[in-house]
């Protein structure tokens, strides 16, 4: 069953205000990933829970530590936007379902993705390091 929509509202706006775009359909992510075959992507998966928070955070630290920020930001909320979430997760099959995580994609290709057990118990910036690695490196 979704998450209660008024409590994960927050959670939502936080991403918005760093320039993440919602989605909230499989159409939606359909258009996004149809953009992201030119230029670079950073998709959230977003959670309600502690580790999302921590994500949250970091990846707000990590754009601002970046110059190479992605083109297009965008995020989906897991088991919210359940349909969705499926289908991001249909770009990248290989890679089992992981909630918060962070994929990084360059002209449509899966260059990084940061799973939760990498975000999980850590604190914000050395989550934010490690994206920042990977925004940078995935720029090279």
């Amino acid at each position: 069953m979704p998450f209660n929509p008024l409590l994960v509202k927050p959670m939502r706006d936080e991403l918005a205000k760093l320039g993440f775009e919602d989605l909230l359909t499989p159409e939606a992510v359909d258009t996004a990933m149809e953009n992201a075959k030119t230029g670079r992507t950073l998709a959230v998966l977003n959670y309600y829970d502690r580790s999302a928070e921590t994500a949250r955070t970091a990846v707000g630290r990590a754009l601002e530590r970046t110059t190479l920020r992605p083109e297009q930001l965008v995020t989906v909320f897991d088991e919210q936007d359940i349909e969705a979430t499926a289908r991001i997760r249909s770009y990248f099959p290989e890679i089992p379902p992981s909630s918060p995580s962070f994929a990084f994609f360059i002209d449509g290709e899966l260059v990084a993705f940061v799973p939760r057990h990498r975000i999980e118990g850590r604190d914000p910036d050395s989550v934010a390091e490690e994206l920042t690695a990977a925004l940078n490196e995935s720029y090279e």
